[in-house]
């Protein structure tokens, strides 16, 4: 009997399960995305389990960054990126075309996370980061994801909970646009504290071995280096949301512009404090 994936006719194009995405999809974005996965690399890829693994799946390959990483750390592993956006795609095949570790180990193709066309048991690990908060219907990619993996397979998921976020001094209009952004974000169909319901959403669809892991960054003077790279790349993050909350009547220019400033005065502040935790879910197939 074949295992392969029997399509069900579709009614609306493969990209019914996956929400809007906030930053857009500018050159200036896609490189944003590079230094965003170089920048928490030390956090995200931290003693993933995919030694002694040969075939990886990554759902949600995007630009190619994490790919770039995952094959780098781990020399033995070929990884199949399935991506729905075709410039995103088109932009990841350019970028692997130029690093050496890349060549021949890699295939980005494209395709509904939610409806995967791999055979059972196809793969013998994966790993998605920053993706679930996209996607309508996060039990039903993880179920996918279980089914084209063999058993004793490890999945690594690393997700946001952006309750979690504290600057200090005080940022009011700061928090007003996170909030303008994550409401924004629910209405899209995505989840900006999806990384909480991880362990459930991975035990609901058959996972075993289940453990998440908080993961903290809480900076201040002890660490005032840091510090500062962490505020650079989070000031960079916000203002990428912007134009699209603005076309979206849902933040002001106001609230833009005193952000701004906020955000500068919290790198200029002597005792500055920045705070913020995601969750990295690991579980695996039996």
């Amino acid at each position: 009997m074949s295992t392969r994936r029997t399509r069900r006719p579709a009614a609306t194009p493969r990209t019914r399960h996956r929400s809007g995405y906030l930053h857009g999809y500018s050159a200036e974005e896609r490189e944003r995305l590079r230094r965003q996965a170089r920048f928490l690399e030390p956090m995200v890829h931290d003693r993933l389990p995919f030694h002694r693994r040969r075939h990886l799946l990554e759902v949600g390959s995007g630009v190619g960054a994490q790919t770039e990483i995952l094959l780098r750390r781990f020399p033995e592993l070929v990884i199949t990126g399935v991506e729905v956006h075709d410039a995103q795609i088109a932009e990841a095949k350019k970028f692997l075309a130029g690093v050496p570790w890349a060549k021949g180990r890699h295939a980005i193709v494209k395709g509904d996370a939610s409806e995967l066309e791999f055979p059972t048991g196809a793969f013998d690990a994966a790993f998605l980061c920053w993706v679930l908060e996209h996607v309508r219907d996060p039990a039903r990619v993880l179920s996918e994801v279980r089914r084209v993996l063999s058993p004793g397979s490890p999945v690594v998921c690393s997700e946001v909970l952006n309750a979690t976020l504290f600057m200090q001094p005080y940022c009011p209009s700061t928090l007003r646009f996170w909030m303008a952004f994550n409401d924004r974000q629910l209405e899209m169909g995505g989840d900006p504290f999806v990384g909480a319901k991880l362990g459930n959403l991975l035990q609901a669809v058959g996972f075993r071995d289940v453990v998440t892991e908080v993961k903290t960054f809480h900076l201040d003077n002890r660490a005032p280096g840091e510090r500062s790279e962490m505020l650079a790349y989070w000031t960079e993050l916000l203002l990428s949301g912007a134009p699209a909350l603005l076309r979206a009547d849902k933040v002001s220019e106001k609230i833009v512009d005193e952000m701004r400033h906020e955000l500068a005065e919290v790198a200029r502040s002597p005792d500055s404090v920045f705070f913020y935790s995601f969750i990295q879910a690991r579980a695996r197939v039996w």
